[in-house]
């Protein structure tokens, strides 16, 4: 593993350990060139998906880009940060299962919808917000009724 400071290709791994319930390994390694010190993480990767765009591009689907849109819709909640990772592991697991290699990108917004409504209301209604595109006012109404909902309904099955 190269350096990220220095560029050397000669780290050393100090110490491993499982990560996100077993299914990654997280590494600290040290660069015995510079000193500098940094964590890896290896997870096993089933297929090399590919999301499609609404407009028909096809891009590699990133594990990370989707942990940033789910960090930035939980950004200052108090949401723990392994839930969060467990959310996303969930998803890829979800997108790597399906034994398709091209997904739609509305498919990845809606297995996110599905984990945020879990994680927190408030981030769920800000991931809709930018997902499904809303334009005025009566669409948050909306999103709300439908959370509401959800509530009422959680409470008689429970009941």
């Amino acid at each position: 593993m190269r350096c990220p400071y220095c560029q050397s290709e000669d780290t050393q791994v100090k110490d491993s350990r499982p990560a996100e319930d077993g299914a990654a390994i997280r590494r600290r390694r040290v660069c015995p060139d510079c000193g500098g010190r940094f964590t890896t993480f290896e997870r096993v990767q089933l297929r090399d998906l590919v999301v499609i765009k609404k407009s028909g591009r096809k891009v590699p689907f990133d594990r990370d880009k989707l942990l940033r849109s789910v960090e930035i819709a939980v950004r200052k909640r108090n949401v723990d940060p392994e839930r969060i990772d467990r959310a996303v592991t969930g998803i890829v697991r979800q997108l790597e299962s399906s034994g398709e290699t091209e997904i739609a990108s509305g498919e990845v917004g809606r297995l996110v919808m599905e984990a945020l409504k879990s994680l927190d209301d408030v981030a769920y209604v800000r991931f809709a917000s930018v997902y499904r595109n809303f334009r005025e006012a009566k669409d948050f109404h909306e999103l709300l009724g439908e959370l509401k909902g959800d509530e009422e309904k959680s409470e008689e099955d429970a009941g």
